[in-house]
């Protein structure tokens, strides 16, 4: 007996998560290497002062899921390693102090961003055509999966 359609949608979600959940660690396995200089959460980091720069301590530490503490103690770190440096974000207001990559961080991240893409090229270069275009075919409904919460929002 046919299983109904959202049977069917169950099925594929649960396979396509432990696909994604296996791909996703082998990325970050392959870019997170210790010989890079920077720990795993530093890079994180370095990805989340990134993304928003100017952040300050505390929102990182909120944004991370991590004590104040926590954070405070892996950015003096990362700023004596020239990772981070901090600078005052509100000239109205001085004791509200920024976080920014430096060239050094930038060039850091920008090394585990190269370090997975070449990766993955690799993986791809090995599989045959139809595989290729099996995967190329999918990125267009990956990514409306993926862009979801910001297009009902």
């Amino acid at each position: 007996m046919p299983k109904s359609k959202q049977e069917q949608a169950r099925l594929l979600a649960d396979d396509l998560r432990g696909a994604l959940l296996r791909l996703f660690r082998q990325i970050k396995r392959e870019s997170f290497e210790p010989e890079q200089g920077a720990t795993t959460l530093q890079k994180l980091l370095l990805v989340s002062v990134h993304e928003q720069p100017g952040i300050g301590v505390g929102e990182l530490a909120a944004r991370e899921k991590l004590r104040g503490p926590t954070i405070s103690g892996y950015v003096k770190q990362m700023e004596a390693a020239g990772l981070l440096r901090r600078t005052a974000s509100d000239p109205q207001d001085r004791r509200r102090v920024g976080l920014y990559l430096t060239d050094l961080g930038e060039a850091t991240l920008q090394a585990m961003r190269q370090r997975r893409l070449d990766w993955l090229a690799r993986q791809l270069s090995a599989m045959t055509n139809e595989e290729r275009a099996a995967i190329r075919n999918a990125i267009g409904p990956l990514g409306r999966i993926g862009n979801h919460d910001e297009q009902t929002q």
